[in-house]
């Protein structure tokens, strides 16, 4: 059984950078597509950014293009997220998810398995 643990979040001032990281352990994550999620208070969780199981196709929403970078390191069994220029806007909680899909998605319902998630602060 697949399971994901997600390290890296933190407080940061608005401007600056942080690296999330998705672990795996109980099996490799080179056979899934792995994606990026956020869930701000009070708001419903969304996509953020996907990698494809060959790491060839990236996906990224809208607000957070040309500043998230997301990536995979098969010897490492991860995959991170490089989050630059970050703004307050950001501030959720980051859940990375795994899909057997072998593409892209950023439709969570696509996902069968989920970290329990990093909180991530951008405030001054």
């Amino acid at each position: 059984q697949l399971q994901l643990v997600e390290s890296g979040g933190g407080l940061v001032q608005p401007g600056g950078s942080l690296r999330l990281s998705c672990a795996a352990s109980g099996d490799t994550l080179d056979y899934y597509a792995i994606g990026w999620f956020r869930q701000a208070p009070g708001k419903e969780r969304e996509g953020v950014s996907c990698i494809s199981d060959s790491g060839d196709d990236t996906i990224y929403a809208d607000s957070v293009k040309g500043r998230f970078t997301i990536s995979r390191d098969s010897a490492k069994n991860t995959v991170s997220l490089q989050m630059n220029s970050l703004e307050p806007e950001d501030t959720a909680v980051y859940y990375c998810a795994a899909t057997i899909l072998s593409y892209g998605t950023l439709s969570e319902n696509e996902f069968d398995y989920w970290g329990q998630g990093t909180r991530v602060t951008v405030s001054s």
